[in-house]
């Protein structure tokens, strides 16, 4: 039997992790001086706590979760978001006790097992960011002006790219308004109800607010002549949706209003959003967040209300460089090129190549990229494995350049080599480093 990866699960290249390193890093700076710390939550949750915390009913738990009885007979599932294991962290390691806010990012996969999609497979990685605190308006603006922030960062000395994120932006209400809301959507459903799918029409039993994010074509058609739930918005959401609005206008975030947009999870109230991608196709969420304000308290914690998002990593990566269907706006060359050694070192003489860690090690220790190979060939061989490896430069020593204490660096792009005189290897060291610490 061929042995190959389990269908919606892939491998990360060091091609793949330059690319997303760069973009990790990127967010991580921007989330420190907002003040985010950040967590790690288990991979493995009880099952419970994505029942309790999703809802029973939605696609997530009853069809796309990785879920398992352990040897102990207890249900286990692969977590397939972030959100309610932070909140079981928070309950569980008493931090509501803390002063608020109370402020958390994390970043690592997550496991549905859906249809693999474009940059969103079975094991997918996420940049997880949740805020506790009692909320306004103006702290939702700036949660959701730090999301196009992060997105926006690869662009931010140039123009080109800075428009490929549009914003929509949605409430769903609070529990007071969906009263209304929900029976009028469920009349509608049922009048329409042979029309749906057959998963749909489990849904209006169920959760007729699932309908709603069907993806199937013909449910969409349906769904889009059916009451919307910003009509049936209480005064306290309608300002509350205004305020929100007449900020992100202030602050010059374009967003696109969209009464239809809902959110895959039952504990979303109030402001919910989607950053999309120009380029995409179909499967063009980047990012997507809002308000979960009793999550803690259903899941055994306190009343606090929270706002967050999450970004597709491998989607935002193919945002930016592409895929191999299309360029993107970043040359993924540059990025390509951090995997090649800044320095190849070429030592010639069995009892040179002793001496070659000793000399690696110095190098190294100032953040030089070595490569050595300990074997006895060629200086042509070398230095055509060197330029294989697409070093920048390549550092030569035989006898008779030891009996001399100089060595040969050659610039591997400009074919052109210079001598440097050394004392002994950490001399050596230090004067190849100044010479080539612009270029790495």
């Amino acid at each position: 039997m061929k042995l190959q990866a389990v269908r919606g699960f892939k491998d990360w290249l060091p091609e793949d992790f330059a690319k997303y390193e760069y973009l990790i890093e990127l967010a991580k700076n921007i989330l420190k001086t907002y003040n985010y710390k950040e967590i790690k939550i288990p991979i493995l949750e009880k099952t419970e706590l994505f029942v309790r915390s999703i809802g029973e009913f939605t696609d997530i738990v009853q069809k796309e979760t990785y879920t398992f009885q352990d040897r102990n007979k207890e249900f286990l599932t692969l977590r397939p978001e972030a959100t309610a294991g932070i909140c079981r962290m928070i309950i569980e390691r008493g931090l509501f006790i803390n002063p608020k806010p109370l402020k958390f990012f994390t970043i690592g996969p997550m496991f549905r097992h859906e249809r693999p999609q474009k940059g969103r497979l079975r094991e997918f990685f996420q940049i997880n960011v949740e805020l506790f605190s009692p909320l306004n308006p103006h702290i939702e603006a700036e949660l959701i002006f730090l999301a196009m922030e992060i997105l926006k960062a690869p662009f931010s000395f140039q123009e080109k790219g800075k428009n490929i994120y549009t914003l929509e932006l949605n409430s769903l209400g609070c529990p007071k308004c969906r009263i209304k809301y929900k029976e009028d959507l469920l009349k509608f459903l049922e009048k329409n109800r042979e029309k749906l799918c057959e998963t749909c029409k489990e849904r209006i039993i169920k959760n007729p607010l699932r309908v709603l994010d069907c993806k199937n074509e013909v449910c969409k058609e349906v769904v889009s002549k059916s009451p919307v739930i910003t009509e049936y918005l209480c005064k306290d959401c309608k300002d509350h949706l205004i305020s929100l609005k007449e900020i992100l206008d202030f602050i010059d975030i374009k967003y696109v209003e969209n009464p239809r947009l809902v959110r895959g999870l039952d504990y979303y109230v109030r402001t919910i959003f989607e950053i999309k991608a120009k380029g995409l196709g179909a499967q063009d969420t980047v990012a997507a967040g809002g308000r979960y304000d009793y999550l803690l308290e259903e899941l055994g914690g306190p009343y606090l209300p929270a706002i967050g998002f999450a970004i597709g990593l491998e989607r935002w990566a193919i945002s930016i460089f592409g895929d191999e269907e299309k360029r993107g706006i970043l040359d993924s060359k540059n990025f390509l090129e951090k995997l090649n050694p800044d320095l190849f070192i070429i030592l010639l003489g069995k009892e040179l190549l002793k001496r070659g860690v000793k000399l690696a090690t110095f190098l190294r220790k100032k953040g030089v990229r070595c490569e050595i190979t300990y074997e006895e060939k060629s200086l042509k061989a070398q230095l055509k494995n060197a330029d294989k490896l697409s070093a920048k430069y390549s550092l030569i020593l035989g006898e008779e350049e030891l009996k001399k204490r100089s060595a040969i660096l050659r610039d591997m792009r400009k074919s052109i080599q210079e001598s440097i005189d050394f004392k002994d290897w950490e001399d050596l060291s230090v004067k190849v480093f100044e010479k080539i610490k612009n270029e790495i």
